[in-house]
Protein backbone atom coordinates (compact mmCIF):
# COMPACT_ATOMS: atom_id res chain seq x y z
CA UNK A 1 0.00 0.00 0.00
CA UNK A 2 1.65 3.62 -0.49
CA UNK A 3 2.73 5.69 2.28
CA UNK A 4 2.45 8.93 2.79
CA UNK A 5 3.68 11.87 4.73
CA UNK A 6 1.83 13.84 7.99
CA UNK A 7 2.96 15.35 11.42
CA UNK A 8 1.89 14.26 14.75
CA UNK A 9 2.04 15.00 17.80
CA UNK A 10 2.24 12.13 20.00
CA UNK A 11 2.71 14.04 23.31
CA UNK A 12 2.92 17.76 23.98
CA UNK A 13 5.73 19.61 24.58
CA UNK A 14 8.23 21.96 22.51
CA UNK A 15 9.20 21.82 18.93
CA UNK A 16 10.72 18.35 18.90
CA UNK A 17 7.14 17.06 19.39
CA UNK A 18 6.25 17.43 15.80
CA UNK A 19 7.17 14.27 14.87
CA UNK A 20 7.28 13.57 10.55
CA UNK A 21 5.63 10.03 9.43
CA UNK A 22 4.91 7.96 7.75
CA UNK A 23 1.10 6.29 7.38
CA UNK A 24 -0.81 4.73 4.76
CA UNK A 25 -2.88 6.82 2.35
CA UNK A 26 -6.24 6.62 3.19
CA UNK A 27 -9.02 5.27 1.15
CA UNK A 28 -12.28 7.51 1.30
CA UNK A 29 -15.43 6.13 2.53
CA UNK A 30 -18.84 6.64 1.70
CA UNK A 31 -19.67 10.25 1.43
CA UNK A 32 -16.01 11.16 1.56
CA UNK A 33 -13.54 12.33 -0.82
CA UNK A 34 -9.79 11.94 -0.70
CA UNK A 35 -7.41 15.40 -1.02
CA UNK A 36 -4.32 15.82 -2.25
CA UNK A 37 -3.16 18.29 -0.09
CA UNK A 38 -1.19 21.09 -1.97
CA UNK A 39 -0.89 23.47 1.41
CA UNK A 40 -1.74 23.21 5.05
CA UNK A 41 -2.55 26.89 7.18
CA UNK A 42 -0.86 27.21 10.78
CA UNK A 43 -3.16 29.02 13.42
CA UNK A 44 -2.61 29.42 16.98
CA UNK A 45 -4.69 26.24 17.68
CA UNK A 46 -1.77 24.53 16.52
CA UNK A 47 0.84 25.44 19.10
CA UNK A 48 -1.57 24.61 21.71
CA UNK A 49 -2.39 21.16 20.40
CA UNK A 50 1.28 20.87 20.63
CA UNK A 51 2.28 22.39 24.03
CA UNK A 52 -0.78 20.89 25.48
CA UNK A 53 -3.93 23.25 27.66
CA UNK A 54 -4.28 22.81 31.20
CA UNK A 55 -7.65 21.24 32.17
CA UNK A 56 -8.30 19.65 28.38
CA UNK A 57 -7.22 16.41 27.06
CA UNK A 58 -6.46 16.42 23.39
CA UNK A 59 -7.14 12.75 21.96
CA UNK A 60 -3.64 11.89 21.29
CA UNK A 61 -1.94 10.98 18.89
CA UNK A 62 -3.10 13.45 16.50
CA UNK A 63 -2.47 14.80 12.87
CA UNK A 64 -2.39 18.78 13.53
CA UNK A 65 -3.52 21.78 11.66
CA UNK A 66 -7.24 22.50 10.25
CA UNK A 67 -6.72 24.40 7.35
CA UNK A 68 -5.63 23.09 3.53
CA UNK A 69 -6.26 23.45 -0.20
CA UNK A 70 -5.80 20.52 -2.99
CA UNK A 71 -7.01 18.16 -5.14
CA UNK A 72 -9.64 16.00 -5.13
CA UNK A 73 -7.93 13.01 -6.23
CA UNK A 74 -10.78 9.92 -4.64
CA UNK A 75 -14.56 10.04 -4.34
CA UNK A 76 -16.46 7.51 -1.71
CA UNK A 77 -19.50 5.83 -3.07
CA UNK A 78 -22.52 8.13 -2.56
CA UNK A 79 -20.84 11.30 -3.56
CA UNK A 80 -22.56 14.02 -5.62
CA UNK A 81 -21.23 17.72 -7.04
CA UNK A 82 -17.72 16.88 -6.17
CA UNK A 83 -15.10 15.63 -8.82
CA UNK A 84 -11.83 14.11 -9.02
CA UNK A 85 -9.52 17.30 -10.02
CA UNK A 86 -11.81 19.71 -8.42
CA UNK A 87 -9.20 22.45 -6.70
CA UNK A 88 -10.83 22.67 -3.35
CA UNK A 89 -10.38 24.18 0.15
CA UNK A 90 -10.72 21.74 3.34
CA UNK A 91 -13.82 23.50 5.70
CA UNK A 92 -12.28 22.88 9.25
CA UNK A 93 -15.37 22.32 11.07
CA UNK A 94 -16.95 18.41 11.18
CA UNK A 95 -20.68 17.95 12.30
CA UNK A 96 -22.86 15.34 12.38
CA UNK A 97 -25.31 16.67 10.14
CA UNK A 98 -28.49 14.95 11.23
CA UNK A 99 -28.90 17.20 14.67
CA UNK A 100 -31.51 20.04 15.07
CA UNK A 101 -28.40 22.44 15.46
CA UNK A 102 -27.27 21.15 11.95
CA UNK A 103 -29.88 21.14 10.25
CA UNK A 104 -30.76 24.89 11.70
CA UNK A 105 -27.46 25.89 9.87
CA UNK A 106 -25.61 26.09 13.15
CA UNK A 107 -23.41 23.31 12.76
CA UNK A 108 -20.48 24.82 14.98
CA UNK A 109 -22.79 24.01 18.03
CA UNK A 110 -23.46 20.25 16.79
CA UNK A 111 -22.70 18.63 20.16
CA UNK A 112 -20.49 16.10 18.00
CA UNK A 113 -18.96 19.08 16.47
CA UNK A 114 -15.18 18.50 15.74
CA UNK A 115 -12.41 20.76 14.45
CA UNK A 116 -9.57 19.00 12.15
CA UNK A 117 -6.74 18.14 14.21
CA UNK A 118 -8.17 19.19 17.91
CA UNK A 119 -9.88 17.04 18.25
CA UNK A 120 -10.00 14.34 15.19
CA UNK A 121 -6.52 13.91 12.71
CA UNK A 122 -6.21 17.61 11.06
CA UNK A 123 -4.96 18.36 7.40
CA UNK A 124 -0.74 18.44 7.95
CA UNK A 125 -0.56 15.51 5.56
CA UNK A 126 -0.30 14.56 2.19
CA UNK A 127 -3.56 13.32 1.50
CA UNK A 128 -6.75 13.69 3.72
CA UNK A 129 -9.97 12.31 3.94
CA UNK A 130 -13.21 14.30 4.68
CA UNK A 131 -16.96 14.29 4.35
CA UNK A 132 -17.36 15.64 0.93
CA UNK A 133 -19.33 18.86 2.93
CA UNK A 134 -15.96 19.79 3.93
CA UNK A 135 -14.67 20.76 0.66
CA UNK A 136 -15.49 24.08 -0.98
CA UNK A 137 -14.27 25.21 -4.25
CA UNK A 138 -11.33 26.94 -3.86
CA UNK A 139 -11.66 30.76 -4.95
CA UNK A 140 -10.57 31.53 -8.35
CA UNK A 141 -7.94 34.67 -7.52
CA UNK A 142 -6.30 32.89 -4.75
CA UNK A 143 -3.18 30.39 -4.79
CA UNK A 144 -2.96 27.31 -3.27
CA UNK A 145 -0.78 28.95 -0.53
CA UNK A 146 -3.11 31.54 -0.38
CA UNK A 147 -6.13 29.61 -0.35
CA UNK A 148 -4.85 27.42 2.71
CA UNK A 149 -4.18 30.07 4.95
CA UNK A 150 -8.12 31.67 5.26
CA UNK A 151 -10.66 29.45 6.13
CA UNK A 152 -10.47 29.26 10.07
CA UNK A 153 -10.13 33.01 10.50
CA UNK A 154 -12.33 34.37 8.13
CA UNK A 155 -14.89 31.40 9.57
CA UNK A 156 -14.00 32.41 13.09
CA UNK A 157 -14.11 36.49 12.78
CA UNK A 158 -16.75 36.06 10.58
CA UNK A 159 -19.13 34.52 13.33
CA UNK A 160 -18.37 37.12 16.07
CA UNK A 161 -18.62 40.24 14.55
CA UNK A 162 -21.89 39.12 11.85
CA UNK A 163 -23.40 36.89 14.19
CA UNK A 164 -22.63 37.54 17.59
CA UNK A 165 -21.97 40.99 18.00
CA UNK A 166 -24.30 42.00 14.84
CA UNK A 167 -21.76 44.71 13.98
CA UNK A 168 -23.57 47.08 11.88
CA UNK A 169 -22.59 50.15 9.20
CA UNK A 170 -21.72 53.13 11.07
CA UNK A 171 -20.50 51.75 14.25
CA UNK A 172 -17.13 51.62 15.60
CA UNK A 173 -15.32 48.52 16.33
CA UNK A 174 -11.72 47.78 18.15
CA UNK A 175 -10.23 44.87 17.04
CA UNK A 176 -7.00 43.44 18.74
CA UNK A 177 -3.23 42.14 17.17
CA UNK A 178 -4.84 43.38 13.92
CA UNK A 179 -2.18 41.73 11.72
CA UNK A 180 -2.86 38.38 13.45
CA UNK A 181 -4.67 35.65 11.51
CA UNK A 182 -8.19 36.35 12.87
CA UNK A 183 -7.40 39.98 13.76
CA UNK A 184 -6.84 40.86 9.90
CA UNK A 185 -9.82 38.81 8.80
CA UNK A 186 -11.35 40.78 11.35
CA UNK A 187 -10.54 44.46 10.09
CA UNK A 188 -11.20 43.58 6.38
CA UNK A 189 -14.92 41.85 7.94
CA UNK A 190 -15.48 45.25 9.70
CA UNK A 191 -14.58 47.22 7.19
CA UNK A 192 -17.03 45.46 4.02
CA UNK A 193 -19.69 46.12 6.83
CA UNK A 194 -19.04 50.10 6.62
CA UNK A 195 -17.66 49.76 10.60
CA UNK A 196 -14.74 52.75 11.39
CA UNK A 197 -12.36 50.07 12.40
CA UNK A 198 -9.85 50.69 15.28
CA UNK A 199 -6.94 48.18 14.99
CA UNK A 200 -3.72 47.32 17.76
CA UNK A 201 -1.05 46.15 16.65
CA UNK A 202 2.94 45.84 17.43
CA UNK A 203 5.23 47.52 15.82
CA UNK A 204 5.48 50.62 12.61
CA UNK A 205 5.70 47.69 10.00
CA UNK A 206 2.59 45.54 11.24
CA UNK A 207 0.13 49.39 11.56
CA UNK A 208 1.30 50.41 8.15
CA UNK A 209 0.18 46.81 7.13
CA UNK A 210 -3.12 46.69 9.20
CA UNK A 211 -4.13 50.27 7.69
CA UNK A 212 -3.30 48.83 3.98
CA UNK A 213 -6.34 45.99 5.03
CA UNK A 214 -8.40 49.15 5.58
CA UNK A 215 -8.16 50.10 9.47
CA UNK A 216 -9.26 53.61 9.53
CA UNK A 217 -6.86 54.47 12.90
CA UNK A 218 -3.83 51.86 14.09
CA UNK A 219 -2.81 51.89 17.66
CA UNK A 220 0.98 50.67 17.91
CA UNK A 221 -0.03 48.94 21.47
CA UNK A 222 4.09 48.84 22.26
CA UNK A 223 4.11 52.73 22.20
CA UNK A 224 0.55 54.10 23.78
CA UNK A 225 -2.13 52.81 26.07
CA UNK A 226 -4.81 51.45 23.79
CA UNK A 227 -7.56 52.08 25.94
CA UNK A 228 -6.59 55.66 26.50
CA UNK A 229 -6.30 56.54 22.29
CA UNK A 230 -9.52 54.89 22.22
CA UNK A 231 -11.01 57.22 24.21
CA UNK A 232 -9.08 59.96 22.16
CA UNK A 233 -10.52 58.71 18.84
CA UNK A 234 -13.80 58.43 19.70
CA UNK A 235 -14.58 61.59 21.57
CA UNK A 236 -14.90 59.57 24.98
CA UNK A 237 -17.91 57.34 23.92
CA UNK A 238 -16.19 54.50 23.33
CA UNK A 239 -16.66 51.68 20.39
CA UNK A 240 -19.69 49.56 19.95
CA UNK A 241 -18.01 46.74 19.93
CA UNK A 242 -14.92 45.21 20.78
CA UNK A 243 -13.06 42.32 18.66
CA UNK A 244 -11.28 40.04 21.50
CA UNK A 245 -9.04 37.68 21.30
CA UNK A 246 -5.91 38.21 23.35
CA UNK A 247 -7.08 37.73 26.90
CA UNK A 248 -5.93 38.66 30.10
CA UNK A 249 -3.51 41.31 29.12
CA UNK A 250 -5.92 43.00 27.15
CA UNK A 251 -9.20 42.24 28.40
CA UNK A 252 -9.22 44.91 31.28
CA UNK A 253 -8.53 47.82 28.99
CA UNK A 254 -11.11 46.28 26.20
CA UNK A 255 -14.33 46.86 28.58
CA UNK A 256 -12.97 50.32 28.96
CA UNK A 257 -13.43 51.09 25.86
CA UNK A 258 -16.97 49.76 25.60
CA UNK A 259 -19.15 52.66 24.79
CA UNK A 260 -22.74 52.36 26.75
CA UNK A 261 -24.81 49.16 25.33
CA UNK A 262 -21.51 48.07 23.85
CA UNK A 263 -20.72 44.17 23.26
CA UNK A 264 -17.31 42.49 23.60
CA UNK A 265 -17.03 39.54 21.76
CA UNK A 266 -14.38 36.74 22.10
CA UNK A 267 -12.90 33.58 20.46
CA UNK A 268 -9.38 33.01 22.51
CA UNK A 269 -7.48 33.65 25.47
CA UNK A 270 -4.01 33.73 24.06
CA UNK A 271 -2.25 35.68 26.90
CA UNK A 272 -4.53 33.78 29.71
CA UNK A 273 -8.19 32.88 30.46
CA UNK A 274 -8.47 34.46 34.14
CA UNK A 275 -10.05 38.14 33.80
CA UNK A 276 -11.85 40.05 36.61
CA UNK A 277 -15.11 41.25 35.77
CA UNK A 278 -17.28 44.06 37.85
CA UNK A 279 -20.79 43.01 37.46
CA UNK A 280 -21.43 46.96 38.35
CA UNK A 281 -19.89 47.79 34.79
CA UNK A 282 -21.63 45.23 32.95
CA UNK A 283 -25.33 46.37 34.19
CA UNK A 284 -24.66 50.19 34.62
CA UNK A 285 -23.54 50.56 31.22
CA UNK A 286 -25.63 47.65 29.69
CA UNK A 287 -22.69 45.48 28.58
CA UNK A 288 -23.05 42.20 26.83
CA UNK A 289 -20.34 39.79 26.87
CA UNK A 290 -20.41 37.35 24.00
CA UNK A 291 -18.12 34.21 23.59
CA UNK A 292 -17.94 32.44 19.69
CA UNK A 293 -15.91 29.42 18.93
CA UNK A 294 -15.70 28.66 14.65
CA UNK A 295 -18.96 29.26 12.97
CA UNK A 296 -21.16 28.04 9.93
CA UNK A 297 -20.10 26.05 6.60
CA UNK A 298 -22.94 28.48 4.84
CA UNK A 299 -20.90 31.59 6.32
CA UNK A 300 -17.79 30.25 5.77
CA UNK A 301 -19.17 29.36 1.87
CA UNK A 302 -20.25 32.70 1.64
CA UNK A 303 -16.95 34.38 2.96
CA UNK A 304 -14.91 32.62 -0.30
CA UNK A 305 -17.62 34.27 -2.58
CA UNK A 306 -16.50 37.39 -1.17
CA UNK A 307 -13.22 36.22 -2.36
CA UNK A 308 -14.39 35.26 -5.35
CA UNK A 309 -15.74 38.55 -5.62
CA UNK A 310 -12.58 40.18 -5.11
CA UNK A 311 -13.52 42.08 -1.20
CA UNK A 312 -11.16 40.28 0.74
CA UNK A 313 -8.14 39.14 0.70
CA UNK A 314 -5.50 36.26 2.07
CA UNK A 315 -2.64 38.31 4.57
CA UNK A 316 0.12 35.67 3.93
CA UNK A 317 3.49 35.84 5.28
CA UNK A 318 5.68 32.89 4.04
CA UNK A 319 5.48 29.51 3.04
CA UNK A 320 7.73 26.89 4.62
CA UNK A 321 8.35 22.93 3.88
CA UNK A 322 6.50 21.05 5.82
CA UNK A 323 9.40 19.33 6.99
CA UNK A 324 9.89 22.77 8.74
CA UNK A 325 6.97 23.01 10.81
CA UNK A 326 8.98 23.26 13.76
CA UNK A 327 10.03 26.71 12.86
CA UNK A 328 6.69 27.57 11.33
CA UNK A 329 5.70 27.20 15.17
CA UNK A 330 8.04 29.01 16.31
CA UNK A 331 7.23 32.27 14.47
CA UNK A 332 4.12 32.01 15.81
CA UNK A 333 4.79 31.71 19.00
CA UNK A 334 7.47 34.50 19.03
CA UNK A 335 4.70 36.86 16.93
CA UNK A 336 7.64 37.59 14.02
CA UNK A 337 5.02 36.39 11.16
CA UNK A 338 3.43 39.25 9.63
CA UNK A 339 0.65 37.46 8.07
CA UNK A 340 -0.33 33.53 8.20
CA UNK A 341 2.28 31.19 7.86
CA UNK A 342 1.70 27.75 5.22
CA UNK A 343 3.30 24.77 4.66
CA UNK A 344 3.59 23.70 1.87
CA UNK A 345 2.90 19.55 0.71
Amino acid sequence: MATMRCVVVREHGGFDRLLQEERDVPTPRRGEVRVRVRAVGLNHLDTWVRRGVPGHTFPLPLVTSSDASGVVDALGGGVDGVREGDEVVVLPGVSCSACEACQQGFDHLCRRYDILGESCDGTAAEYVCLPAANVAPKPRGLGMEEAASVCLVFQTAWNMLVRRAELRAGETVLVHAGLSGVGSAAVQIASALGAQVIATAGGAEKCRRVAALGAHYVIDYRDADFASEVRKITGKSGVEVVFEHVGEATFGGSMKCLARGGRMVTCGATTGGDVGVSLHQVFFKSLSILGSTMGSKGDLRQVLRMFDQGRFRAVLDRALPMAEVGEAHRLLEAREALGKVVLTV
